[in-house]
């Protein structure tokens, strides 16, 4: 319920910081005066079927494509006592966590790695890296087992589409109406769209989608720290601390395709304007917020 209330809210949001934004710089009334107009309603409806649309289909098919990215073998009957210990760990922290039990799967990778995906809290999928568990102890495998169940018990991907849609719609809808402008008081087309309003439009949707990524990121950040406070409750601060510092000492690139960094455990580092484009924290950030708990 909480998930369907942020959804509209963000929405009545998006039209009403439009509306507010389009009349401070006059938009309305200068395409007016020339002589043509521009339905902004129908214009943010389309922008956010588009917006949206994307979002929510990565995130239903979350699971699907995460297996298959990564070759991740889920665990239905244990083989040895690794995969046993893997199931009941989860297990125990999916009741403390109260959420239902997630898919637990083992995917082939050097690097030392987790994540969790999943459409909700109570259907996910949490997997780990052949490189983790050769490189860690259990207690800091358990830690990171903690950290990522705490990113399916926070919602924190079904959050994470709900606002990578609300800037997608952003993008889609300023660019049209930057690309609108150009045509029209610039390129003077009267009927139709001219080349101004295609060329302006791929400008503008790249400039906005660049900057729109930042914002993506700094809540990807933000829940990185939540959810090592949550690793951290259920597994034990000193073994959260320890799981991040093993992490920090492997210095490994991650071996998670692109499009799922955002889930792993640990992204890589990264210095100076390229950390605005970090899904991850740097390392000492996330050891020393969870040193003063």
């Amino acid at each position: 319920m909480n998930r369907i209330i942020l959804f509209l809210g963000t929405n009545i949001a998006i039209l009403v910081v439009l509306s507010i934004f389009m009349r401070l710089l006059g938009v309305e009334s200068l395409l007016a005066e020339q002589g043509t107009s521009l339905d902004l309603q129908a214009l943010l409806v389309f922008s956010a079927v588009i917006g949206f649309t994307g979002s929510f289909v990565s995130l239903v098919i979350s699971k699907w494509s995460a297996k298959r990215l990564t070759g991740a073998r889920v665990i239905d009957s244990p083989k040895n006592s690794v995969e046993s210990w893997l199931l009941n760990t989860v297990q125990r922290q999916a009741k403390m966590a109260d959420i239902g039990m997630p898919e637990v799967a083992i995917y082939e990778a050097p690097d030392v790695n987790a994540f969790a995906t999943g459409a909700n809290r109570n259907n996910a999928l949490v997997a780990v890296s052949t490189g983790l568990l050769k490189q860690l102890g259990e207690k800091e495998v358990e830690a990171v087992l903690a950290h990522e169940v705490s990113h399916v018990a926070n919602g924190d991907m079904v959050t994470l589409a709900l606002i990578q849609g609300v800037v997608n719609t952003f993008v889609v809808f300023l660019s049209r109406v930057v690309g609108f402008m150009v045509d029209r008081l610039i390129f003077r087309t009267q009927r139709g769209y001219g080349p101004g309003f295609y060329i302006a439009s791929i400008i503008a949707q790249i400039v906005l989608g660049i900057l729109a990524s930042t914002i993506v990121m700094w809540f990807s950040r933000q829940r990185e720290f939540r959810a090592d406070f949550g690793g951290a409750r259920m597994a034990g601060r000193d073994n959260m601390i320890s799981a991040l510092e093993q992490l920090r000492r492997v210095h490994q690139p991650s071996d998670l395709p692109e499009s799922m960094q955002a889930f792993g455990i640990s992204a890589g580092k990264a210095s100076g304007f390229r950390k605005l484009f970090m899904s991850h924290p740097p390392l000492e950030e996330r050891i020393a917020a969870l040193r003063k708990l």
